[in-house]
């Protein structure tokens, strides 16, 4: 199976069809209504004109005059997943941003950018610092506290609390935020993205128990897109004992049927294969891992404790291009950022993706 994942890869690669394959991805999704996120009381709520959620699958916020927010709720049944995926919050927005974590039920926050990049605010500074601790967004009568905070050299996990002004009730928040994801590019090697997501994976924020979980960057459709892509085929491998079986292309095609643009140039959609072919080895290398569930990562505190304690991939070298707000096919649309893609001529199979690959890996 490992043999005709990497010789499928390959063949992409060394034919360098990943333009053509992104184009036929692009060509055959659908595109559904979106006429709310276009309303003119609802324009300053979007952070890019041209990224809406659809009206099929839009979250609406309750008990509202308004209840509009760019963010789209993506169902990947067999999977068992949950995602809400939506733009970074910008400033006016913040208040309905937790709102919606609040009432959606929502364990964890899934955050792929940084807040600044190539000094541009990519989204607002929705969470307390060490020094303020605490953020009252009276607007929609919500006050968030930072409890703790774990930095590590490529993702730093915090633990919230999120209090309900209106009942006095608080809730634990995980806030995953990778920060080493290039201002124009994709990471080179997935080793690093793949020990986030296993992180994000051991708290347990991503199980059915729990409300979807919320994973943003800046428009909410690239990096975001990477994440749920690569989390959903993971689990199917796994679900399924198979790893050949899952479509790559059907799983991006079936999420693009919930938020427009999800994967937003060849180049990440490359890097989505080769972080789901190196977390396809280790399902079928550390089967027996998979069912162990530490106790003691059960509880918020004792997880971030155990979280700094492990450190599963190694480091990461960066190319490519950048997490923009459209698919760069079309220059006439407004855009974060673009840049032409560089034709990565390196072959996959030689990028050292086994370099460092004491993998322990936690399924939930």
């Amino acid at each position: 199976l490992r043999e005709k994942m990497d010789q499928e890869f390959e063949n992409i690669d060394s034919s360098g069809q990943w333009q053509n394959l992104y184009n036929e991805i692009r060509n055959q999704s659908q595109e559904c209504p979106y006429k709310v996120a276009k309303f003119p009381e609802n324009r300053n709520r979007n952070r890019y004109r041209d990224v809406s959620p659809y009206d099929h699958s839009r979250v609406r916020l309750e008990n509202s005059e308004n209840d509009y927010i760019n963010a789209s709720l993506i169902t990947m049944e067999e999977a068992q997943r949950r995602y809400i995926l939506t733009q970074g919050p910008l400033r006016n927005t913040c208040g309905h941003f937790w709102q919606m974590i609040w009432e959606q039920r929502c364990k964890a926050v899934i955050m792929l950018n940084r807040v600044i990049e190539k000094g541009s605010e990519k989204c607002a500074q929705y969470w307390p610092s060490k020094q303020e601790r605490d953020m009252d967004f009276s607007d929609t009568g919500f006050v968030v506290t930072l409890v703790s905070e774990d930095v590590k050299p490529n993702y730093t996990i915090r633990l919230l609390e999120l209090k309900n002004g209106k009942t006095g009730e608080t809730r634990e928040i995980y806030h995953f935020n990778y920060t080493t994801w290039p201002d124009f590019g994709v990471p080179e090697s997935p080793a690093s993205f793949l020990n986030f997501l296993f992180k994000v994976r051991e708290s347990g924020s991503l199980g059915p128990e729990n409300g979807p979980a919320v994973v943003h960057c800046s428009a909410g459709i690239g990096r975001s897109g990477t994440f749920s892509l690569v989390d959903t085929c993971l689990v199917l491998m796994d679900k399924r004992k198979d790893p050949s079986s899952v479509d790559i292309q059907k799983v991006l095609l079936d999420m693009r049927e919930y938020r427009m643009g999800l994967i937003q140039t060849p180049d990440q959609l490359r890097f989505s294969y080769m972080a789901v072919m190196e977390g396809a080895k280790s399902i079928l290398e550390d089967s027996a891992l998979q069912q162990k569930q530490p106790e003691a990562w059960q509880d918020p505190e004792a997880y971030l404790v155990s979280s700094s304690q492990s450190s599963i991939l190694s480091s990461e070298k960066v190319n490519g291009q950048s997490d923009s707000c459209t698919e760069p096919h079309d220059p006439g649309r407004e855009r974060d950022s673009i840049h032409s893609p560089k034709e990565e001529k390196t072959n996959a199979l030689s990028c050292k993706l086994i370099a460092e690959r004491e993998i322990v890996i936690q399924f939930f």
